[in-house]
C-alpha cells in the first residue's frame, strides 16, 4: 500500500540571478514498509527532500502526500498533529530532554498528543532497542550510542506513518553506527516499519532495501538493493 507520494516537487532558494534550485521537479512514491536509503553527495537536495517530507521544510511547488492527503494543504493545526502521529524523526543528535529519564523521553510524544501509553508496545521498543536495563537512566548517564536508540524509540512510540532518518549515525564510532543501523533494519522487519534515511556513506545505505541517488536536485537513479 502506498504510503508517501510526491508529485512534481520543487525547492528553490535566492532570486533571479542566483537561484538555487535545491529540488528539481521530484517524483516518487514509496509504499508501507518499504526501507529507503536516500544518497548523494553535499549540496545534491536528499536532506532538502527529507525535510520537505518531515514537515520542517516548506516546497516552493509540488505536493508531498502522506497516506493520500497532501500535507501542504492542511493547515497549521491538522499539520501539527500529523507531525505527532504520522512522521517519526531521527537526527545525528539525540536531542533528548536531559531531565527527564529513558521512559520519560520515549513516552514524552505519546503524553504530548494525550494517548494512553501502550505498555506492551513500549515493552517492545525496549527490548528491541535493547534499553530495559536502562528506564530509568538520565541521558547524562547513557552513551551516544545509548542515546540514540531512545531518540529511535521516541521517534517510534506513536507507530508513525513514516520514520525518516537524517544521518543517524553521524555523530556514532563505527560500532555503534553498525549497531543502530542493524537495529532499524529489525524495526522495519518487526513493525513493518516504512523508513526513509539520508546518507552520504554507501556502506550504511546497503542496510536499505531500496537505495534512491540524488544529484543536483534531481533523482539519477532508484533501484531495488
Amino acid at each position: 500500500m502506498e504510503v508517501l507520494r510526491i508529485e512534481h516537487l520543487s525547492k528553490q532558494y535566492g532570486k533571479e540571478g542566483t537561484l538555487v534550485k535545491a529540488l528539481d521537479d521530484i517524483n516518487l512514491t514509496i509504499d508501507e514498509g518499504e526501507y529507503v536509503a536516500i544518497v548523494g553527495s553535499s549540496g545534491s537536495g536528499k536532506s532538502t527532500l527529507l525535510h520537505i517530507v518531515g514537515n520542517v521544510d516548506v516546497p516552493s511547488s509540488g505536493k508531498v502526500l502522506i497516506k493520500g492527503q497532501d500535507i501542504y494543504s492542511l493547515n497549521d493545526e491538522q499539520q501539527s498533529k500529523l507531525r505527532r502521529n504520522d512522521i517519526g524523526l531521527i537526527y545525528q543528535f539525540y536531542n533528548l530532554i536531559p531531565t527527564l529519564n529513558t521512559r520519560e523521553n520515549i513516552i514524552l510524544p505519546a503524553e504530548l498528543d494525550k494517548r494512553k501509553i501502550e505498555e506492551t508496545y513500549l515493552n517492545e521498543l525496549l527490548e528491541l532497542l535493547k534499553l530495559t536495563d536502562r528506564v530509568k537512566h538520565l541521558p547524562s548517564e547513557l552513551s551516544g550510542g545509548q542515546q540514540q536508540r531512545v531518540a529511535i524509540a521516541r521517534s517510534l512510540i506513536n507507530r508513525p506513518a513514516i520514520l525518516l532518518a537524517d544521518e543517524p549515525t553521524g555523530n556514532l564510532d563505527s560500532k555503534n553506527s553498525k549497531e543502530i543501523m542493524e537495529l532499524l533494519s529489525e524495526a522495519n522487519i518487526k513493525f513493518n516499519q516504512t523508513i526513509i534515511m539520508v546518507t552520504h556513506d554507501r556502506i550504511l545505505a546497503n542496510y536499505a532495501n531500496r537505495i534512491i541517488t540524488i544529484e543536483d536536485g534531481k533523482i539519477v537513479s532508484d533501484e531495488a538493493n
